[in-house]
């Protein structure tokens, strides 16, 4: 992840881990310096390397957490 810049803001949760030592988790996350996002992704220890993942706004967050609710999980 050459020339992309990020800083963890806030350390949210871990939602699994993997056998690997591997985390999924929810964090705010600063990218190229721009307004934290919450930011879920899984990260291999110490964050020294990421996966794909995604970012969402607080209102996409808010919207998710709708859906979710909706579903009766």
């Amino acid at each position: 992840m050459a020339g992309i810049k990020f800083e963890i803001e806030e350390e949210i949760g871990v939602i699994a881990d993997s056998a690997k030592g591997w985390t999924k988790e929810l964090n705010l996350v600063s990218w190229n310096g721009n307004t934290p996002k919450f930011d879920l992704r899984d990260w291999a220890p110490n964050h020294e390397k990421m996966g794909k993942g995604i970012t969402l706004t607080n209102e996409e967050l808010k919207s998710l957490k709708n859906l979710l609710n909706e579903m009766n999980l």
